[in-house]
């Protein structure tokens, strides 16, 4: 297991770290409200070299990401208002998952059931307001 201690200030290395040391563009990111897993995303996303800002998709569920060239670059799903995983199945999950793109999930626990076997689990802990423990 890898494992970063990393504060607000280096997030973005926290970011290039997950981008260099992952098997799979996979990520689902595990950690309580407030743990900054979209900040470390957005975080993501611009080490991609994905263009505009990057938000939480909370309310359209997912967002996609491009880079300068307009080629899709990620996709980031926040199922935290989702109710259940046939919800997910309305979106049409299964398109989104099926991709070479990169996929970043926040709130995966809502779809356990649909998640790849090889996706990457990404573990945010809080120590402190500044301060955070990655691991997976």
């Amino acid at each position: 297991m890898k494992k970063l201690v990393y504060t607000d200030k280096e997030v973005t290395d926290a970011a290039a770290y997950i981008i260099n040391n992952v098997a799979h563009k996979f990520l689902c990111f595990y950690g309580e409200m407030g743990a900054g897993k979209t900040t470390l995303i957005k975080a993501i996303v611009t080490e991609l070299g994905g263009q505009g800002q990057a938000n939480s998709p909370t309310f359209g569920i997912v967002n996609e990401y491009y880079d300068l060239k307009e080629e899709l670059i990620a996709y980031h799903f926040d199922f935290y208002r989702l109710n259940d995983e046939v919800e997910a199945y309305d979106i049409g999950i299964e398109d989104y998952f099926n991709t070479d793109s990169w996929v970043f999930i926040e709130w995966p626990e809502k779809i356990q059931n649909l998640l790849p076997s090889d996706a990457i689990k990404i573990k945010i802990e809080v120590v402190d307001s500044v301060t955070r423990v990655l691991s997976f």
